[in-house]
């Protein structure tokens, strides 16, 4: 079903089987077969694609229905644009629910109401469609190479944010000026003694571990190398069992709630004041704390908002900065492509790929002075919402795309009535 995106097939992540001559015989696609999805999420089902000509042997998937059209009464891509246009909001209103999950069957697949007219005049209406649609996939090329391009320049810029090529260091300044600063290291340490001192935690103080360094590229003047565990106090991993929802009350932070160093509400669920008092009794998250996704997708990160109260959800990790680092500056070292290489490698598991606590803890993290940190963010902001502001541009422009398309399609076969 991954295979079949706007109407048509994509030829990614495919897998493979082996087959009888038999299998192949009755599960077989053709070039002009309509390969239909069954089951999916109620927004996808009823997607279609038409078999392209060249395509290697293939059969389908149980979770895909196949359709072999009477080619004296129908063209393929005829009946596809139909679907395109119409299928999903068909199906939508009349699949079946199983588990989580939206089904329709063979029978209701035939029974969708087609709009048919003479094979010259079906080639007519494919022949505009194609045209319309090639130049809308151009267009639709062209921003999502832009978007590409803003996605290098987004990692390009965190990375000289975090190797210390973005402002001016303070080291630098410092020497200009003729006064002294207080360095990275001597930060770290200022902020450890304290937290010693005034440690209040079960048994005997531990001091943070300090990262290898022999695998870590070198920094700026006045910068050290510490682990998350130094500079953040604490890191909390989140409950390990499915919190019970409900349909209004604190939000539960999911992994999907959490991208591109955003806090997304979209699809937000609920838990209840017990579950959250239970679930947060180690540490409740407060404004300014880093939630950090250790599984599926893996390295993501977030501030909780000003005025927000939110309970961790699976696979969230709670990073509360110390006085050595701003929050902000934390989240811009994790986002970077520095720290996502460093996360890649500590990585464990043969399937999905997850990071344990301890991986968390001593994860290498760049520390500049308190002030050029203070820098580098303001920097950050200014860069980064000129890049937010323009990817904006790209997805209004690509939804644009989407409606004119949907406008095509309606346009063609409101004429063959």
């Amino acid at each position: 079903m991954y295979n079949i995106e706007a109407g048509s097939i994509v030829w990614r992540d495919i897998k493979r089987m082996k087959v009888t001559p038999t299998e192949q015989a009755d599960y077989g696609l053709l070039e002009g077969d309509l390969l239909v999805n069954r089951v999916n999420s109620r927004e996808l089902v009823g997607k279609a694609a038409v078999i392209p000509a060249g395509m290697e042997p293939s059969v389908f998937e149980s979770k895909n229905i196949r359709v072999r059209l009477d080619a004296e009464k129908a063209l393929p891509k005829f009946i596809s644009y139909q679907l395109f246009a119409r299928g999903s909001r068909h199906f939508a209103n009349n699949a079946q629910q199983v588990v989580g999950m939206a089904s329709i069957s063979q029978g209701q697949l035939a029974d969708f109401p087609i709009v048919l007219t003479d094979l010259d005049e079906q080639r007519r209406i494919v022949a505009e469609i194609d045209k319309q649609f090639s130049r809308l996939d151009e267009a639709v090329a062209n921003l999502q190479r832009v978007k590409a391009n803003l996605k290098r320049y987004k990692a390009a810029v965190l990375k000289a944010a975090v190797e210390g090529r973005l402002v001016e260091t303070e080291a630098s300044i410092a020497r200009r000026e003729g006064r002294g600063y207080e360095t990275g290291e001597q930060l770290l340490h200022r902020v450890l003694v304290d937290r010693k001192t005034n440690w209040s935690g079960k048994g005997k103080y531990v001091k943070p571990a300090m990262p290898d360094l022999g695998s870590l590229p070198a920094l700026p003047d006045g910068w050290i190398w510490a682990t998350a565990e130094a500079v953040c106090d604490p890191v909390v991993d989140c409950h390990n069992k499915t919190a019970p929802y409900v349909n209004s009350g604190i939000p539960l932070i999911r992994t999907t709630n959490i991208r591109d160093g955003q806090l997304l509400m979209d699809g937000m669920r609920f838990v209840d004041q017990p579950t959250y008092d239970f679930w947060s009794r180690r540490c409740p998250p407060a404004p300014g704390d880093v939630l950090f996704t250790r599984e599926a997708p893996m390295g993501e990160a977030c501030i909780v908002p000003a005025g927000m109260t939110v309970c961790l959800g699976q696979r969230t990790m709670l990073m509360r900065p110390s006085p050595a680092i701003t929050a902000s500056f934390l989240l811009a070292a994790l986002m970077s492509p520095v720290i996502g290489h460093l996360i890649d490698r500590v990585a464990v598991g043969s399937g999905v790929k997850h990071l344990r606590v301890g991986d968390v803890e001593r994860l290498p993290i760049p520390l500049p002075p308190k002030a050029e940190q203070l820098r580098i963010v303001t920097e950050l902001d200014r860069l980064l919402s000129v890049q937010q502001t323009v990817e904006a541009e790209v997805d209004a422009n690509l939804r644009r795309a989407a409606t004119l398309r949907a406008a095509v399609l309606s346009r063609s076969f409101q004429s063959t009535h």
